[in-house]
């Protein structure tokens, strides 16, 4: 799923970029400007990038949680300890 959602957030991006760039919205260009199917192509790559944004942070605060426990532990010290 993680896979998926980072695809769609990069599609998403890239669609950004063009229209940045070349004023090409791509999006717009498939499947019509403000139409349902559109406005629904954006809807799920908005909440991909939200899903890949979230899972980040989830792992990124995973990883600092598990390297200051291991830290810890090598010093024989609590984690929250200034010594």
């Amino acid at each position: 799923m993680f896979t998926t959602a980072l695809v769609l957030a990069a599609v998403g991006g890239l669609n950004w970029g063009l229209i940045a760039l070349f004023d090409l919205n791509l999006v717009a260009l498939l499947f019509g400007a403000n139409t349902v199917l559109s406005n629904l192509t954006y809807l799920v790559v908005g909440i991909a990038a939200a899903y890949v944004l979230v899972a980040q942070i989830v792992r990124l605060s995973n990883e600092s949680n598990t390297d200051s426990r291991s830290s810890a532990q090598q010093n024989n010290r609590p984690a929250y300890s200034n010594r």
